[in-house]
């Protein structure tokens, strides 16, 4: 990957005049970006009371201190003393007043082409409603409840109803298998769930409440469960423990009364996001009603330009961080929230294109994989479908390889429109490094750290280095920041506190150059060393995929008893393209051509597709384990095992 690009984007005088981010900047009295940055890393107090007021956080009860350390940089308290149930910030102050109450809040689209429009007083009506459904079914402050399903209007409207009573959302992958839904489940001791009968992928029909089923009769503790009628199809419903989702809101209908918000702490509970581990069971992150919705609308305002009135959809779903991430953005800024529940290509590959053209998006968020998939479907596709709105184009996911990089630069963006892009996780409620409308963007690159994260690269000592591959820190506490694994918080301390003293490392290489710009260059578990130097993965597939044939790749190192490790790759090609021994040598000397012979792969492997996790990362411990026939640990979140069994076969 050549990191020393020149830049691809400079913001215009007319993008940098109307952005969210400008507009902060004088709400905070800074001159620059850098001045901003400064300043929220030295004074984390001042820069997030800055940004509470900034959004216009309403209260029921204001907090006396910004944030409490008493405790330790890895379990800070924010807001401390405020009172603070998020859904009023999502609903309530945008519901009750006349300019915006019928403003459009949520607009759906399904994969057979219906389409559907909440506006935000419809929206809290509907929230109020399942909210006095639950309390009457005997849900309470506290209880954890499950969400099984697609991106629909229900699932936000079950996932605020939620947190309106007071409650724990657990959202769960639409495609999880019954043992990923029993295990979550039985972790955090949920007391109901809301699923559906089934939902269209690629025109076919994915039996959710049979799944769902499966996997309650490990759960005993789930006393009721919601069902969704999204295709209208018969299912199984035991009597007494199932509800359909309109007789749930019925229920509701004779309390409404009942829906109003309870009076929440700002520190209390308010959603847990699994994430699978590399060995045992998955990672439950805690969230709080302060925290991952305050740190979401602060990236998503000040990075990806949102403001009251645009319109944003990420190709996501609720299992993965960015769908609650959506949703609880966009509503706390006043913009609304476009949802796609199918495939992005079907029934054609310019969905996603025509999808953003009939919504007329102001921001799209995508994946990388996603964007590799759709560039070999054609140049043409994109131009078809005019995007006069189309302000932003957003990214994370995983790290960028620079062909499909500028395919979505060049032709969807038009050279005109910057590639946002953000990576950070689900521990950091959103983006560790960002760019945004202020800053020039290189291909590939990351133009800052998000205010307020004291982001660096360190060596192993944990110095801070520029121009070398480090470890991605951060060293200081950010609002967002986790509030721990769920009742696992020695787990959590060993996972991101144990490196280096009160600093929390995040897993990620990562590289500054001369210009300031930041690439993330692969988890730092994932690294090879090949000859005794240290290479992330993601350079090599740089490589492998600007190869014409070459769709997918990714890189391992495996033991080696006469270099100590040598490296394998992995390689998906087009359709058209045979698998052969003459390919697979032209690609071994293409990277020993541009990364050195000591750093040729000892074996090219031809695959039909590689293991990938439900939101498109691509599972290179998964990969490393099959060929080598170890434990791959947590295998959950993978939506595809058959191509860890076709990489079992290659050894057995």
């Amino acid at each position: 990957m050549q990191l020393r690009d020149d830049f691809a984007w400079q913001p215009t005088q007319e993008m940098m005049d109307r952005a969210q981010l400008t507009r902060f900047l004088e709400f905070c009295s800074c001159d620059s970006f850098v001045d901003l940055y400064q300043r929220s890393i030295t004074d984390v107090a001042w820069f997030t009371e800055q940004l509470l007021q900034f959004l216009d956080l309403q209260f029921d009860s204001p907090y006396t201190q910004v944030v409490d350390l008493t405790n330790g940089i890895q379990f800070p308290r924010w807001c401390v003393g405020g009172k603070l149930n998020i859904t009023k910030n999502c609903l309530d102050r945008w519901a009750d007043q006349e300019a915006t109450a019928h403003a459009p809040a949520v607009i759906w689209e399904g994969e057979e082409g219906t389409v559907l429009t909440l506006s935000y007083s419809e929206l809290l009506n509907e929230v109020e409603r399942c909210a006095a459904g639950l309390r009457a079914c005997g849900l309470k402050k506290g209880d954890a409840v499950g969400l099984h399903l697609p991106m629909g209007v229900e699932t936000v409207i079950a996932m605020l109803a939620i947190n309106r009573i007071g409650g724990i959302a657990v959202p769960l992958f639409s495609g999880y298998g019954a043992t990923a839904i029993a295990s979550r489940l039985q972790d955090v001791g949920a007391k109901a769930l809301f699923t559906c009968d089934a939902f269209p992928r690629r025109g076919k029909a994915v039996a959710a409440k049979i799944v769902a089923d499966q996997a309650i009769n490990e759960c005993p503790g789930i006393l009721r469960v919601f069902v969704v009628q999204r295709l209208r199809t018969t299912v199984p419903m035991k009597s007494g423990r199932d509800l359909y989702f309109d007789q749930l809101l019925n229920t509701g209908d004779k309390q409404i009364r009942q829906g109003f918000a309870e009076i929440t702490d700002a520190e209390d509970p308010l959603i847990a996001i699994y994430t699978s581990g590399t060995t045992g069971k998955p990672k439950g992150i805690l969230h709080t009603h302060c925290g991952f919705p305050v740190k979401a609308a602060q990236d998503m305002c000040l990075g990806t330009d949102v403001g009251q009135g645009d319109r944003i959809s990420w190709v996501t779903d609720i299992g993965w961080m960015m769908g609650p991430w959506l949703i609880y953005g966009a509503l706390i800024l006043g913009a609304t929230v476009v949802l796609y529940d199918g495939a992005p290509d079907f029934p054609a590959a310019d969905r996603l294109w025509e999808f953003s053209a009939r919504h007329k998006l102001t921001t799209l968020g995508i994946s990388p994989t996603l964007i590799r998939a759709l560039a070999t479907q054609g140049d043409e596709l994109p131009a078809k479908h005019d995007l006069p709105t189309l302000r932003i184009l957003a990214s994370t996911g995983e790290a960028w390889n620079p062909e499909p990089w500028w395919w979505l630069f060049e032709k969807v963006g038009k050279k005109q429109i910057p590639i946002i892009n953000y990576s950070g996780g689900t521990e950091i409620s959103g983006g560790i490094l960002m760019s945004n409308p202020l800053l020039p963007i290189k291909p590939c690159g990351f133009a800052a750290p998000c205010p307020g994260i004291a982001a660096d690269v360190v060596d192993e000592n944990g110095n801070s280095v520029r121009n070398a591959v480090g470890e991605l820190v951060i060293r200081a506490p950010w609002i967002g920041m986790a509030r721990g694994f769920w009742q696992d918080n020695e787990r959590y301390l060993n996972t991101y506190w144990s490196r280096f003293e009160n600093i929390w490392v995040h897993g990620d290489w990562a590289l500054v150059d001369d210009d300031n710009q930041w690439f993330i260059l692969g988890r730092s578990d994932d690294t090879l060393k090949i000859a005794g130097k240290r290479v992330g993965p993601a350079e090599i597939e740089s490589i492998l995929v600007n190869h014409p044939a070459v769709v997918e790749a990714a890189a391992i190192g495996i033991p080696d008893e006469r270099k100590g490790s040598a490296m394998v790759v992995f390689c998906v090609l087009r359709e058209t393209t045979k698998t052969t021994d003459e390919l697979a040598g032209e690609l071994k000397h293409l990277i020993a051509a541009q990364m050195g012979k000591p750093l040729q792969p000892e074996r090219v492997i031809f695959l039909p597709a590689l293991p990938k996790t439900r939101n498109g990362k691509v599972m290179r411990r998964v990969i490393r384990a099959a060929y080598l026939n170890e434990n791959a640990g947590d295998l959950t979140a993978l939506d595809n095992p058959a191509a860890v069994e076709a990489i079992r076969n290659l050894t057995s």
